[in-house]
């Protein structure tokens, strides 16, 4: 049981990095996210982010779903790794 809780805190502190990053990413409106690796990072990561999405939409051309995603990844892994 030990192994499946490490596992899942390690997998939410990678998919956060990859979180991070997408929206890090976002600030360069010349890139092209149609293009690899650019697609598969969107495909990866915007089905969670949807999901935010569609609670909090942009505010004023920012878009605050991203912050709440992370906030509650960190929140999860941090009661996985308590456990």
């Amino acid at each position: 049981m030990s192994l499946l809780i490490t596992v899942l805190a390690q997998f939410i502190t990678y998919y956060s990095f990859l979180l991070i990053i997408r929206v890090l990413l976002t600030w360069f409106p010349n890139i092209n996210w149609y293009n690899q690796p650019f697609a598969a990072l969107s495909q990866i990561t915007d089905p969670y982010l949807n999901l935010f999405r569609s609670i909090i939409p942009p505010l004023g051309g920012m878009d605050f779903s991203p912050m709440l995603a992370i906030i509650l990844l960190q929140i999860v892994g941090g009661g996985l790794q308590a456990i």
